[in-house]
């Protein structure tokens, strides 16, 4: 692909710039703190955490993309992170879909009209060898240069950071939809780029946009609940509901057009990230998208106005490793022989756990026991149970290796066919939280593990 930053091509090739002349990408700052631990403890959490993440399958192995990955950006995810991430969206989708009557799904383009989130300058994508042409004509002064650059620079096209203008694009057309009634939201999920943090070129994070729009005397209302909405959603899958918290935005960082911003936070062990931020966004930017048809944008909500907007942003990269996060314990035990045994289990919610359950095998007839377990796995595949195929294995393990492996992937049961199971239908399950192990009848798995997801889920 023959694209970079412009800003970073810059730097190299064209030092005599000023930073006000050739900036392209500002820097992106987050709002952290400290955390209690001591810095040994944090570095020891988070190595544990992105090693874990590596070898089973969360995230794809490499010093820059596990950087990526825990600076909260969209990454080489693993079979397993992926799957975490398409749950997670699926989640989000549901939860703002279903909270209202009145949500609906749009897909838009990037509009050169895109900015930043934050007003910022936009972002735009500059093709390297057009850049090299202009820097390697020699003959041409500074301010010429310096004029060619700019031309070129204002004549890519915008990369996308937000969702927040195609959904203010979408407002009059959708008024048909509703009788022209508040409130009402559009809802949209997809990659956008973040302004480079310092690294000289921005990059891709997993978003989520619902633009919600209201009457003004209620934009405030609004704003709290879908403020307490999104905090219960995030605590809803967390082991420990207490690390996410919610905070208003600074008087100081308040976006042009807003007049209130609260974030969802979570606390890593590094400090505070915010995963989703919540902004009271008056009706400025709406009727700057739609000038000149002003009584277009009026509705009917008891008197005729302008709708007020609400935006609701969220950074699902960073939703993915915080629950991530959230979810990793190390528990000691000691056996019998007083040895103590330390035990990593990522204690994911059951329907966020990319993989539901494991399907292994025990002693007795490989051929039939393998059959049974693909009668099984088809069963699984049916009721949209997520399976790992551990039965499919080459080389024999221990049952606590087994345990371990499938506890730091964060499988909520393992299924053991055996030799019993080929004679009286009855297998072992095996909990990933209580340890305990049960027996089952085959005919009973798969209810059983449904409704288990089932009921964590309408807790």
């Amino acid at each position: 692909m023959l694209s970079c930053c412009a800003r970073n091509a810059l730097s190299r090739h064209l030092c005599v710039l000023k930073p006000s002349q050739c900036r392209v990408t500002p820097t992106l700052q987050h709002s952290r703190r400290r955390c209690s631990a001591s810095p040994s403890e944090d570095f020891d959490q988070v190595r544990a955490l992105l090693q874990l993440c590596v070898d089973r399958h969360y995230v794809s192995p490499g010093q820059t993309n596990t950087e990526l990955f825990q600076r909260g950006l969209s990454c080489s995810y693993g079979p397993l992170g992926m799957e975490l991430r398409r749950n997670l969206l699926e989640q989000w989708w549901h939860s703002v879909s279903r909270s209202s009557a009145q949500v609906f799904g749009i897909n838009t383009l990037s509009s050169s009209r895109d900015t930043a989130a934050d007003g910022r300058k936009q972002l735009r994508m500059v093709e390297s060898e057009h850049l090299k042409d202009i820097l390697g004509q020699h003959e041409l002064s500074r301010e010429q240069l310096i004029q060619r650059v700019q031309t070129l620079i204002q004549r890519s096209p915008s990369l996308r950071t937000n969702f927040l203008q195609g959904a203010l694009e979408q407002f009059v057309p959708s008024l048909e939809l509703v009788n022209r009634k508040l409130p009402f939201g559009l809802a949209e999920t997809g990659l956008c780029f973040q302004p480079s943090d310092g690294s000289g070129c921005p990059a891709e994070v997993t978003q989520t946009s619902l633009v919600w729009f209201c009457s003004p005397r209620t934009s405030s209302q609004w704003l709290d609940h879908w403020t307490q909405q999104r905090l219960k959603w995030w605590r809803k899958f967390a082991v420990s509901p207490s690390d996410f918290s919610s905070s208003d935005v600074p008087e100081e960082e308040l976006e042009e057009a807003s007049s209130r911003g609260v974030r969802i936070i979570y606390s890593f062990p590094w400090g505070e990230e915010p995963l989703e931020t919540l902004w009271n966004r008056g009706n400025t930017e709406l009727l700057q998208t739609h000038q000149g048809v002003y009584s277009k944008l009026q509705c009917q909500d008891g008197r005729k106005s302008i709708p007020h907007v609400v935006s609701v942003t969220g950074n699902m990269d960073r939703g993915v490793m915080a629950f991530l996060s959230n979810s990793l314990q190390q528990l000691r035990k000691q056996d019998s022989k007083q040895k103590l045994h330390q035990r990593k289990v990522l204690k994911l919610h059951p329907v966020l756990a990319p993989v539901k359950v494991a399907l292994d095998i025990g002693r007795g007839a490989t051929v039939e026991l393998r059959q049974v377990c693909e009668g099984l796995l088809l069963e699984f595949m049916e009721a949209k149970i997520s399976a790992w195929p551990g039965y499919l294995k080459t080389l024999p393990t221990s049952v606590e290796l087994l345990n371990a492996k499938y506890d730091e992937m964060g499988v909520l049961f393992t299924v053991v066919i055996s030799e019993n199971t080929l004679e009286s239908g009855l297998l072992q399950v095996r909990s990933r939280d209580t340890t305990i192990k049960e027996t089952k009848h085959i005919s009973e798995i798969t209810k059983f593990i449904s409704r288990y997801i089932s009921a964590a889920d309408n807790i």
